[in-house]
Formats: structure tokens, sequence, C-alpha cells
């Protein structure tokens, strides 16, 4: 945009003119052109005053380059604009005028001059007179011009046949770019990019590119209404064909009686158990049914809603008998282990006995992928003898999937909840909401805020649903959700719901489960039975250890499936009596699967220096976590690596900030770590680890590698280090108890706060473990240290520094108690 004005020599001749300045919105005045506009603007309507009284009927129009604006400032026109005379003026009941200007001359203004305080801006327009030059290349640009408006006055019957003969006749080339663009529906910024090029030739290829784009734009216009006539035109045919139809079905006596249809639709309303509200409402639909001939189109869209309404189960309840051990003994069939949802649901079928009506509950079972969250839901299901609906709510984004459209939409449907409620014809199923964790929200609103009203218990006895808009009863359904994970379910959700979480399962639970579920199973799937092939315990736990890595048993079961499809495609290719046994042991399962898929932490063949077992907790279960540290000369930097997370590296530290606040104690130098480099790694370094419970294991291996004493092998630890030594409580206490028995760890160091905790550790996992519960770091290292009695820690190892062994001794029990 130009917005300084400027000399023009050569073929331009300009002459500097007083005129009022009126700017334009979204328009662009050229110059021969002639434009009705209506002016609402005070300011605009005094300029064209003033000009009508004082000028002559001249007008400087320019246009601004922000149209929002009502009142505009020097920065916001353009300094090209048009000088223009008033040719008619018209004054409207609404006070606003209608004005026909014509466009004479270009015209400049410097935009800085311009002072809009004054009630009408008065301008030192500058208009400029252009001589057009004619040469061959000029003239062949101004036939392809011709023949473009030509073609385009074909095509846009809006544009009259005069002004397109006015404009053929011209032979300039910048007056037949003036007076195209005024006709062309392109943007002002394009059109006032137009009338500031100066060159004729160059102004006028600019004007046939749009033009060939509005010829371009009208073409593709006709192309679809011609396909929209012809489609209109098939459907009035296959309406007539239709009507046709049914005039023949009327004389062979077919035709069906649509008073009778209505009729009929009345005994059903008054013979359904309604509630008030859906049997007045489905009264006054059926009422506007009977005023509307059948052809209408509102007409089955009523039709559909009153069936509906006659088809949900508003009052319809399934009863069932509560035994108690009948429900116990289904759940315990289904299900091995899970004993926390289990007696939730026992507890819900007692209080049901002694109730009449209660509502149902609410619960979201959390936990790994194949535990068996949505399959427990089908277990409710069959022990408290109802139906079940099962809604999988992942990738879902719109809300009208729960509550459904409103019925001013074509081809519009109640929500899921309420097609899942017709279908199983009962108001108090088992409805497992699965995957309620992976929605997610998009233009078309979202769907966990609707959930909002179905899961809790004070709304959802008056559920509306868009489609019906009436009140419906939710109450009595026993509502289930799963999910993966908590964090990504809105706070206001997870509080509607009883949060169950399901862990992962320990590796005899998963022989368990394998043995009594997975095996038979299989070998029924796969044509076999117990009598063709066997499993022995071990063969079962050397697939959960060597090929599977999993808090579930999907993959134990697909593992267990392909042991099957190898044993029968023996039999059948050796053409092998089916009575045959086949024993899958420990040993023959790398001939059916191959090379083990995982590899688990095993602890160290003898006591190291530096190197400490540590536990971790993970979603597939426990792992041993070795912690390494190693020391160099150097300048006291610490070195952490193996993709450790922030909470673990700040363990570290914090680690390494107690030794050095307990140097003296350690028989080191106080200033120890400033000759030192020091390397704390965990191997396995693609794996992300972290979390707080490796602080104690990290101190160990920093203080072992500094006072040069191994490490036992057989100990593994976990637990949460604080600047002062102390041991503060973790989590998963039980997979890493399992992960220790795993690697043939003899001892492992707990905090001394997760002591009660073992009460839900199972005793064959705790079989042959020897629980330390510990306070202090000073517990830790007398257990997992070689040579750790209070005179050999404190005896002055490496660079000592000369202290009273009592004193020590004195410290170190008053540390310990």
């Amino acid at each position: 945009m130009i917005k300084k004005k400027k000399n023009f020599p050569g073929k331009f001749i300009t002459q500097e003119q007083k005129l009022p300045l009126m700017t334009l919105r979204e328009v662009v005045m050229f110059p021969k052109a002639i434009i009705p506009l209506l002016v609402g603007r005070d300011s605009s309507i005094k300029a064209i005053e003033f000009a009508l009284d004082n000028y002559n009927k001249n007008i400087f129009l320019v246009t601004q380059d922000e149209p929002k604006l009502e009142k505009p400032t020097p920065d916001n026109i353009y300094s090209f604009g048009c000088l223009a005379r008033i040719l008619q003026m018209f004054r409207l009941p609404d006070g606003t005028i209608k004005v026909l200007f014509e466009g004479l001359k270009r015209a400049v203004v410097d935009p800085d001059e311009v002072d809009f305080s004054q009630e009408v801006p008065v301008v030192n327009a500058q208009t400029i007179t252009e001589e057009d030059s004619s040469n061959p290349e000029s003239e062949a640009l101004i036939r392809a011009a011709h023949q473009a408006l030509d073609e385009y006055g074909k095509i846009n019957s809006r544009m009259a046949k005069e002004t397109i003969l006015s404009i053929l006749s011209l032979n300039q080339a910048g007056a037949i770019a003036d007076a195209v663009m005024p006709h062309l529906k392109v943007e002002f910024q394009d059109k006032q990019a137009v009338l500031e090029q100066l060159d004729p030739f160059k102004r006028l290829q600019m004007a046939y590119a749009h033009l060939q784009g509005e010829i371009e734009v009208f073409s593709l216009e006709k192309k679809i209404k011609t396909r929209v006539k012809k489609q209109m035109e098939k459907n009035q045919r296959e309406y007539y064909l239709s009507e046709q139809l049914k005039a023949i079905h009327k004389e062979m006596g077919r035709e069906h009686d649509p008073k009778a249809e209505l009729d009929h639709l009345q005994e059903r309303i008054k013979e359904k158990n309604l509630p008030e509200q859906a049997e007045i409402k489905a009264l006054e639909e059926l009422k506007k049914l009977r005023t509307m001939p059948p052809n209408a189109g509102e007409y089955s869209v009523l039709l559909n809603y009153i069936d509906w309404i006659l088809s949900l189960p508003w009052e319809e309840i399934q009863e069932s008998q509560v035994d108690m051990a009948q429900a116990q003994k289904i759940l315990d069939d289904d299900h091995f282990g899970l004993e926390k949802p289990k007696q939730r649901i026992l507890e819900y079928l007692a209080v049901q006995s002694l109730v009449e009506k209660m509502r149902g509950p609410i619960l979201c079972l959390v936990g790994p992928p194949g535990v068996g969250k949505t399959s427990l839901a089908k277990s409710i299901a069959r022990a408290t003898e109802r139906e079940f609906i099962r809604l999988s709510l992942g990738g879902v984004r719109d809300e009208a999937e729960i509550r459904g459209h409103r019925r001013t939409y074509v081809g519009a449907m109640p929500g899921k909840v309420i097609q899942s409620l017709k279908r199983v014809k009962f108001n108090n199923p088992v409805f497992c909401l699965d995957e309620v964790d992976k929605m997610s929200t998009d233009f078309r609103g979202d769907p966990s805020s609707a959930l909002l009203e179905v899961l809790d218990p004070e709304q959802n006895y008056a559920f509306n649903d868009h489609y019906l808009d009436l009140d419906y009863d939710l109450s009595n359904i026993f509502f289930i959700t799963t999910a993966n994970y908590l964090h990504t379910i809105p706070a206001p959700l997870q509080d509607r719901m009883e949060i169950i979480k399901l862990p992962g399962y320990l590796e005899t639970e998963k022989t368990k489960i394998a043995k009594d579920y997975l095996c038979p199973k299989q070998l029924e799937f796969h044509g076999l039975s117990p009598d063709n092939v066997s499993f022995s315990e071990g063969s079962i736990t050397e697939i959960i250890r060597q090929y599977t890595r999993e808090a579930g048993v999907r993959n134990l079961e697909r593992e267990i499936a392909s042991i099957c499809r190898k044993v029968a495609k023996k039999l059948v290719e050796q053409n092998e009596d089916k009575d045959k046994k086949v024993k899958i042991s420990k040993t023959s399962i790398p001939s059916y699967l191959g090379v083990p898929k995982v590899r688990h932490g095993e602890r160290e063949d003898k006591p190291l220096v530096g190197v400490t077992n540590g536990l971790a907790w993970t979603q597939v279960g426990g792992e041993i976590l070795l912690v390494e540290v190693a020391l160099m000369p150097g300048t006291g930097k610490i070195e952490i690596t193996g993709k450790l997370g922030d909470v673990m590296q700040e363990s570290a530290k914090a680690a390494l900030s107690y030794i050095r606040s307990r140097s003296e104690i350690f028989g080191l130098k106080p200033d120890f770590y400033k000759e030192i480099d020091i390397h704390v790694h965990v191997p396995e370094g693609a794996t992300p680890k972290d979390g707080p419970s490796a602080g104690v294991t990290l101190g160990t291996s920093l203080i072992s590698a500094l006072l040069n004493l191994p490490v036992r092998n057989d100990v593994a630890m976990t637990g949460e280090i604080t600047l002062r030594g102390r041991v503060l409580p973790i989590g998963g206490l039980r997979e890493k108890l399992l992960a220790a028995r795993r690697a043939m760890i003899n001892r492992v160091l707990i905090p001394e706060g997760n002591e009660k905790d073992l009460e839900e550790v199972p005793d064959n996992v705790l079989k042959g473990l020897e629980i330390i519960p510990v306070k202090n770091m000073d517990e830790v290292l007398s257990q997992a240290l070689l040579g750790t009695t209070p005179d050999e820690l404190f005896c002055g190892r490496g660079n000592c520094l000369p202290v009273s062994a009592k004193l020590l001794k004195e410290e170190f029990r008053q540390q310990t108690q």
C-alpha cells in the first residue's frame, strides 16, 4: 500500500486540487465508473453535503484499509483514491442517503496531511491524467481482454449487455482495466492494487488475471447448479413413480390405512406403562400426526419419535433372586484374584436383598490392559442375573453420542445410552462404559461432560436425552466404567465414580490363571484336549518369564495358542494318533516359541563395590534395578546416566548430600568430593526410569564406592531417602517382592512405613524372603555392606580423619534407635 504522495514524471500529467475527503469501506472507486452507494456515517454524509455546496459536486473518494473502523486515522487510509462527481442523491426514511458517484480521475494525497479532527477533511489531491500509448503487445492484451469480457458476459447474467458493449468499445488498456474492475467480485485490496498501478499495460494485465479467475468461478457455479437440477429432477421422478406405485397398491387392496395405524399407536400408548410426562408428550405428537397428510416430510419424523417413546423400557425391571453363594461362585469361576471388586459386588447384592429399592452403584475399574476389567463386568452381569450392555467410548468426541441429536436435525437419533436400553428391553442392566479414559474433545462438544449427568446418582434419575427431550430414569442401572489411566479422566467425572484399582497379576496368579483357564480354553479352541496336550507348571512359568512382559494375560494366552497350533500341525502332518499324549515341559518351550523374547534383571554373581540391587515397579510388574557407581580422579563433577527422570536424579543428589553431611562419621574428608568425579549409572539405558523409591539404593552404592566396601549380592532394597537419612515409604511393594524372589534374592530391605502392606502380599510371594523393615540409612548400610558393624563401618577407611571411635559408636547407636 502506497502511503506517501509522489511526483509523476514523463507521460503522467498531474494537477493539484483541493477537495473534501470521504472514506469508503470495502469499495474502491475507479475513473469512468458509475457506482451507487448507501451512505450512513455522519462524517460521510457531511462530506457529501459539503461537496455539493462548496466544490461543485466534486469529492475525493479513498478506501480505508480497516473496514470495521468507524473513525479512521491517517494511518488507515490509502494514498491513492479517485476524484469523483456526485450525480444524484436521495435521502431515505431511515436517515441514510443513496448517492450515485461517477469516477473522474485518479488522485493521490499524503495521508499525513489529512486532518480528521475537522468536521469535513479537505485535502490537496494531486489528480493524474495518463497518456495511453499503443504497441503490438498492448493490442494483443486488449483483444484477449475483450474476448474474456465477452465470455464473462455470457456466463454472468447479472452484468447488463449495455455495460459489456460499452467496455468492448474502449480501445485503451488503462481505460478497459478501470471499467472492468468495478464489476468483478474480488477483494477490495486487489482492486486497490489495480487502482495504484499507473502503467496502463500492467494494470490491464492485473485486471485480465482477475477476470479469468471470475470466469473459472462462474463456470464451476454453473456446473454445480446443473448437477443440483438433475438431482432434483431425479427426486421428482422418483416421487412420481412412488405415487403411481401407491395407486397400483390401492387398486389391489394392499394400501395401509393411516387412520388405523394411528389408532393402533394410541392403543399402544394407553397400554404402555409410561411416566405421566412421556404419555402426555406422546399423545400431543399423535394429535399432530392426525392433522398431517401421510406424505408430509414431518410425518415420518413424528411417527419415528412416538415409536422410540413406546419402545423404551420406562418401568420394565428385570427381576432377579439374590443368591450370595451363587454370585460368589460365578465371580470365582470367571476370574482368579481380583478380591476387592468381587467384595464390592457382593456387598451391593447384600444391601439389595435388605432394601426394596437402591440406586445402582457406579464403579470405575482402573488397571493395565489385559487384567480382566471388561470380562469382570460381564461376570457381574451374570452374578446379578441382569442383561449386559457394553459401550466403547474409545475415540468418542461427539457429545451427541451420549445425549443424542435434537429432532430438528435430519436423521436425528437418541444417544447410545437410550439406544442400548431399547435393545435390552430392561431398565436395570449392567452397563459397561469401556475405555472411559480415551474420550476426546473437539468442536462437537465434550462427551466426558455429558457423562457427568449419566454417572451422577443425584442427577441420573432425570437424564434428559436431546432427542427424546424427556426425563429418563437411569438410577436403576448398574454402571461400570473401565480405564487404563486415571489422569486422563476429568476430575469432576472421577468424583462421581467409585474407583477400584486392579493391579497387574503376579507371576503366581498368572500361572494359576493359565493352568485353570487359558490352557483348557485354547486346547478346546484348537481341537485338542487335556488328554492330547499337558502343560507342566514349569513350562507355564517359563512362558511368563521369558516370552511375555505384561500386567495382564493376553500375550500369555497368545503364546499358549501358538504352542497349541504347532502341536495340532504336528499331529496332522505326521498322521499321528490324536490320543497321543504331548507333554509341554520347560525345556521344550524354545522348540515351540523360539529364543526367549524377554530378559528380566538378575543379581550379580558375587558382592561388588558400588553395585546395589534396587527394586522397581512397572505397569507390567516388578523388576530388579541395578545401580552402579564408579569413582575417578577429578574435580567434583557428578554424572548421572541411564535415562533417569527428574525425580530419580534428585534422589541421587539427595543421597550425595546426605553422605557429605556425615562425611566425618563415614571417615571421609570434608572436601572428599572435590578430588573425585562420581558417575552413577542404571543399566538398560534405553528404558526410562523415574521415581523416588531408588533413593536408598543410590545412597548405598555411593557409600560402597566411597568406602570401598562391597554390597551383598543377595540383598535388594527399596525406599525414598531424605537429607537426614530417613527411609520413607514407597508403593508397588507386592510387585517388587515378587521381582526379588524371581531374581533369587534372599533378603529385602523395605521402609518401616511399608510393614503394614505385607498383609496384602500373598504368602507364596513371601516364602523364602527375609523382609527387614528399616527406618534410616544406618540400618540399611549395616544390612547391605559387608563388614558393617559400627566398629568396621566407622573404622577410618580410605581418607579418614582421626575421630574418636567411642564418639562414632555413640552416634551410630543414637541413629539406629
